[in-house]
Formats: structure tokens, sequence, C-alpha cells
């Protein structure tokens, strides 16, 4: 997917987040999946809190990419109330790839189900 996106082909929304390293200060690069939901973008982390949710939290902003087209972006970090409709269009577009990380929860959730496992995957409006 990476490559892909890299060479410009953005597969159902694929994207390259580059972010600076919170201690090193260097580019760090990872694919994820660029979520368009009611005229917002959301980048959501199904892994929960990785490196690249710490170093864009320290950052501050990012950069998307889709082969040489490069967006720098600021977020706002959503409160986990905000976040059921967003996990749940979520999974219903990438559960076959990200399904694993959701412990057996998908798009056809409640709401009550949703919030119970959303301090587990921050979520990032685009602004």
């Amino acid at each position: 997917m990476l490559k892909l996106t890299k060479l410009g082909v953005s597969v159902l929304g694929s994207r390259v987040l580059s972010v600076r390293g919170r201690k090193s200060g260097e580019p760090r690069s990872v694919p994820v999946n660029l979520l368009k939901l009611d005229g917002e973008r959301y980048l959501v982390a199904p892994r929960g809190v990785t490196q690249w949710v710490r170093n864009l939290r320290v950052a501050g902003e990012g950069q998307l990419s889709v082969g040489r087209r490069t967006e720098t972006f600021g977020y706002t970090e959503l409160a986990d109330d905000e976040k059921p409709a967003i996990l749940r269009a979520y999974l219903k577009r990438w559960k076959f790839e990200v399904g694993v990380f959701f412990d057996g929860v998908d798009a056809k959730a409640s709401d009550e189900e949703l919030l119970a496992i959303a301090p587990g995957y921050p979520i990032f409006k685009i602004a």
C-alpha cells in the first residue's frame, strides 16, 4: 500500500502520513487511511496510541501525500464522545484491513459499544 500511495495511486483513500519525530526531529512516514465523512476528513489510529500518534500530538501538524501531491495539515483531536460515528464509518470502509485491531467490534456495533472502545483509538479531524 505504501509503495502504491508513494507512486500516486490512492487505494480507498490511502495516504502517506509524514510527521516530525518527537525525539529525533527527523521525518517519519507511515501509510494511513484518510476517512472522508460529511464534508470532513479524519485520521483514525486503528492500532491505538502508536508512534505516529505520539509524534503528531507533539508536532502539532503533519503532511499527507499521494505521489507528488503533499498537503500540510493541522488537526483537532476528538473527544471520546465524538468518536462513535467516525469509528462506525471507518470500520464500514476498512474492516477487511483493520478489523483485527478492534477485538470483534464492527460497523454494526451499538453507540455504547463504540463509546466503550473509543479511548483506545485516537481520531484526528484534519483542519
